[in-house]
């Protein structure tokens, strides 16, 4: 079952119900701010200070971030401009009583063209049953081959981030964006400050383990993951955000940033895939 809605403000999402799980998805970006299994927490976190509101951005859920993550292309906004623009629905797909599957997309407009000068299309396809995946297929529709980083940009509902490991990362390279440094993962990631790593040839899963479950993020299409959390000065700064937000998330991106960027040629496409689920 899914159901289109608008709020008072104009904000317009599409709720989908099946009986595995709950979503909900902006048309602001393809934005996929809330999942949940039937019965269960969220496993996406949402700031209760978020703006819903078009033109504002939605702080929780799962951001696109493309074409380009963070400021590494200075002639973009950061995490690039698809989070910000209205897309198509092209369909939405229900397999079964318990899978849904919407596919959306966004393609370049003479506004585009403007801040980023390539014809493109890019899809993102997001299927909501007890497993969440999202894949989202860049394709280039132009005479000219064009590079882009991106990411989905993951936020977790955690019960504390002092509750919290991530595994999967240890002996893997890494920029400490806080720091600007290089530095090497020693066991697994736990947290006492901000954390701002962006990890390079990540060749398996990634385990984030909470005090009552754990989650498993599978990436096809990536080598490359992104772990923050802002920490409490950071945090008070933030828009969307309670000073004390920052102990119910923690992000793990799935991503294709820094030496992991794409280069497509005309004609090509590159899809990146994230599969988040229960252990």
């Amino acid at each position: 079952m899914f159901e289109f809605k608008r709020m008072q403000n104009g904000f317009n999402y599409i709720e989908v119900s099946n009986d595995s799980a709950r979503a909900k998805i902006a048309v602001q970006g393809a934005h996929l701010f809330h999942y949940e299994r039937e019965g269960e927490e969220p496993i996406l976190w949402l700031s209760e200070s978020s703006d819903l509101e078009d033109g504002k951005h939605i702080r929780g859920g799962i951001p696109i971030c493309w074409p380009s993550f963070g400021l590494n292309n200075p002639e973009l906004p950061q995490h690039g401009f698809a989070r910000n623009r209205m897309w198509d629905l092209v369909n939405i797909i229900e397999d079964s009583s318990d899978t849904t599957q919407v596919i959306m997309e966004l393609n370049d407009t003479k506004k585009s063209r403007r801040e980023w000068d390539y014809k493109f299309n890019l899809q993102i396809k997001i299927t909501i049953s007890k497993i969440l995946e999202m894949e989202l297929t860049t394709n280039n529709r132009d005479s000219k081959s064009f590079k882009f980083t991106q990411a989905l940009h993951t936020y977790f509902n955690i019960s504390d981030i002092s509750n919290v490991t991530i595994e999967g990362l240890d002996n893997k390279s890494y920029l400490d964006a806080v720091l600007n440094e290089k530095d090497i993962q020693k066991g697994d990631v736990t947290f006492s400050s901000e954390v701002d790593y962006v990890y390079q040839e990540v060749n398996k899963d990634i385990l984030l383990k909470d005090k009552s479950r754990e989650i498993k993020i599978q990436s096809d299409g990536s080598s490359s993951a992104v772990v923050w959390n802002p920490w409490i000065e950071k945090a008070k700064r933030m828009s969307g955000m309670k000073d004390e937000a920052y102990r119910e998330f923690v992000c793990i991106e799935t991503a294709n940033a820094f030496d992991d960027y794409k280069i497509l040629q005309s004609g090509e496409s590159h899809t990146l895939k994230a599969i988040i689920k229960l252990k």
